[in-house]
């Protein structure tokens, strides 16, 4: 598992400030639905960060960078402009905007990747988000559009809130009634709001529930923990609104519904105290091969027997990681019939099944590290469901394959960094996988590369997914043991390959004010 440092700062219970919100009728849709404010008498404020927080609602993108670089020169830090741009984002999209919550979920890992650079472009990666977030907050509507406004907890409330009563009510699709009932949970420690959220977030197969579950808890870190309450709202109402289409739509209920209580009754996992097995590499590997392999019940129903004989929920989330990885390594590319101009025929990045797989597993990981013992062993279970069923268009053999490995030359790590770098800037997936699984093979101190690859995700787009991508594969190379984590630098690689070229927009602009 992981540290105890690290555990008792993630596992913070602080007392948050839930000021929630209602949206209103749904307008437009861009992969998911916008929504439109109603008129409130009160917005919804954010005390001392407020007029930050609405400066990046009202600002135009390019107009807003140079304030945001003047902010930087007189004292504002990182954090902050990253605070005030996630608190902007909440409250005009409340979790229900497709490019809005792919930019919110890319914050904290923009903030990571600036702390890993040289000073003077630490704030490179946080301006880039931030122009994305303020030009998506302009096309929809800026302050006249936002979604959350304060509300009042629900009258009609009977039943005692806790998970399985917000579940219940997110499965009606009411979005306002499961607002308003998650609001009577404001003044419960912000750590038990979280795991009765995670009933609802289990209850679909769906990258961004997951991860934008995970990306508002840990956004308190940037936030403050006053918000985390406010900040988890994104996540209750997506919930309720992604129910609320398929009611509409008449769309088939995920199976990991009846799955779930299955296993945690098969096994008797609830209440029992968690093994400590780790499990050797041969297992490992098996593991991983049946998660990556199987039909979804099937990983399922393997996670549930590897907690009850005893092996830890950190080592089964490292298979579970694994298969994932595999599922960029497998991939054959991005068919001619799915393409488009940012994601031609044969790319894999973007919204492909393995960052999307790698993106949820980690998530997953990440809330198990987080929760109460009862969200430990079900998160791990929907975790291995979610990852599982999904190889059927994976190639046979993983990338690099033999006769790119033979193709590798020199054995000279300084050689074969170089070597990476063109083949990213050629847009050479296959070399660049290559060439990263040789310098593993090498044993090579993977900071150098690291390095490379985070210059890449700070220029590049990724199609909304390269911050998020790249935070995704490094924090998984450090959790995975040594024979193993090779292959999150050779996935990452490959996808740095295929999302070159594609500049994010306000890059460009950041460099020429910071003159980096």
């Amino acid at each position: 598992m992981v540290s105890h440092t690290r555990r008792e700062f993630l596992e913070k219970v602080g007392h948050g400030m839930l000021v929630a919100g209602l949206g209103a009728e749904l307008t437009t849709e861009l992969g998911l639905a916008r929504l439109d404010a109603a008129e409130t008498e009160t917005p919804l404020s954010f005390g001392r960060l407020e007029p930050f927080v609405a400066l990046m609602q009202e600002t135009p993108p390019e107009k807003l960078m140079p304030q945001l670089v003047d902010r930087l020169r007189s004292g504002t830090s990182l954090k902050e402009l990253l605070a005030a741009g996630a608190l902007a984002n909440a409250r005009t999209f409340g979790g229900q905007d497709y490019v809005g919550f792919h930019t919110f979920m890319s914050l904290t890992p923009a903030y990571r990747m600036a702390k890993a650079l040289p000073a003077a472009q630490q704030p490179l990666p946080v301006l880039k988000v931030l122009y994305r977030n303020a030009k998506r907050i302009q096309e929809f509507g800026g302050r006249k559009s936002e979604v959350l406004a304060p509300v009042q907890r629900a009258s009609d409330q009977k039943e005692r809130v806790d998970g399985k009563y917000l579940r219940q009510i997110c499965r009606t699709g009411d979005i306002e009634k499961a607002d308003r009932t998650f609001s009577s949970l404001t003044d419960a420690p912000i750590g038990e709001a979280f795991n009765h959220l995670q009933f609802a977030v289990e209850d679909e197969v769906d990258v961004h529930r997951v991860v934008l579950a995970w990306r508002g808890w840990e956004t308190r870190e940037l936030a403050g923990e006053q918000w985390g309450h406010c900040l988890l709202r994104q996540s209750i109402r997506y919930c309720a609104h992604t129910e609320n289409r398929m009611i509409a739509r008449n769309h088939p209920r995920s199976a990991i519904r009846e799955v779930l209580p299955k296993l945690l009754d098969q096994y008797r996992l609830l209440g029992r105290t968690l093994g400590t097995k780790t499990g050797d590499d041969a297992w490992l590997h098996e593991l991983a091969e049946t998660i990556f392999r199987s039909r979804r019940e099937q990983a399922a129903d393997a996670v549930a027997q590897a907690l009850h004989e005893g092996y830890n929920p950190e080592s089964i989330g490292e298979a579970m990681s694994l298969a994932a990885n595999r599922l960029v390594l497998h991939d054959p590319g991005r068919p001619e019939k799915w393409a488009n101009a940012e994601k031609p025929a044969g790319s894999c990045h973007g919204d492909s099944v393995g960052v999307h797989a790698c993106d949820a597993a980690n998530a997953w990981r990440n809330i198990v590290r987080v929760s109460n013992p009862r969200n430990v062993v079900a998160s791990i279970i929907v975790g291995a469901f979610h990852t599982a069923g999904q190889s059927g268009r994976s190639n046979p053999h993983p990338y690099p394959l033999e006769e790119q490995l033979a193709e590798i030359g020199s054995g000279d790590p300084e050689t074969l960094i170089q070597e990476t770098e063109a083949a990213i800037r050629n847009r050479d997936q296959y070399r660049a996988a290559a060439l990263v699984s040789r310098l593993g093979a090498l044993g090579c101190d993977p900071k150098r590369l690291i390095e490379l690859m985070l210059r890449f995700a700070t220029s590049e787009d990724g199609a909304l997914h390269a911050e998020k991508y790249f935070s995704t594969a490094v924090e998984e190379f450090a959790a995975t043991r040594p024979a193993y984590r090779w292959g999150q630098l050779t996935a990452l690689a490959r996808v740095t390959a295929s999302e070159y070229g594609y500049k994010s927009d306000g890059y460009e602009q950041a460099k020429e004010l910071l003159k980096v």
